[in-house]
């Protein structure tokens, strides 16, 4: 991912943030050919020191069958994004987008029987715990999850480049900073709103 200088950041609290509330990201590989999957991942913090991203997809998927251990992968994570119009400038410019993302290179580690089971028990807690009726791991029997278990790939990410991105008018006079600000506002949509509460915390 191409950041110019202004946009870059090294915020750690920022790539956390980014991850845990956009987890359904792109697993890209180009082993034999390049392939992208979308699947819901994790960030694990058990050790603050070595984290690392943890997902699962088909064994089905062609590039399940693929990767082994110590290949390298992409995740692409997608924070908040919005149109920006040139028509909110006191000037002639041209429209942008502004948003925030998250690329991590890294190489990967297959999961065996039983991380897989701790990784689908985080995973099932992590959206079933805001539900009306929440369905956890635990209420399946371990004999219907390990069954299940069988058509599942998963994979431990261990991060050796990490790429984060937050382009939020940096580049732009105060004047025209505050009014992409209220535009944004208007809108009312989260990703708008999202875009406008961030522009104000970093001004």
């Amino acid at each position: 991912m191409f950041i110019p200088k202004i946009y870059r950041s090294e915020d750690d609290h920022l790539m956390r943030e980014i991850i845990k509330e956009n987890a359904f990201a792109l697993l890209i590989s180009s082993k034999d050919k390049i392939r992208a999957t979308h699947s819901m991942m994790m960030l694990n913090e058990d050790d603050p020191e070595k984290i690392y991203i943890e997902t699962h997809i088909s064994k089905a998927n062609p590039q399940a069958k693929i990767l082994l251990d110590e290949d390298e992968v992409l995740c692409d994570f997608l924070g908040a994004h919005t149109y920006i119009s040139s028509s909110w400038y006191n000037h002639l410019n041209v429209s942008t987008w502004n948003y925030e993302a998250v690329q991590i290179y890294g190489k990967i580690k297959l999961m065996n029987k039983e991380e897989l089971y701790n990784h689908l028990e985080k995973l099932t807690t992590k959206y079933e715990q805001t539900q009306k009726c929440p369905v956890f791991v635990k209420d399946m029997g371990k004999e219907f999850v390990e069954k299940e278990m069988k058509g599942a790939f998963g994979i431990k990410i261990f991060p050796t480049e990490i790429y984060i991105n937050q382009k939020l008018s940096q580049n732009r006079k105060e004047a025209d900073y505050q009014n992409i600000i209220s535009n944004l506002e208007q809108f009312g949509d989260e990703n708008s709103r999202k875009i406008a509460d961030k522009m104000k915390s970093i001004n």
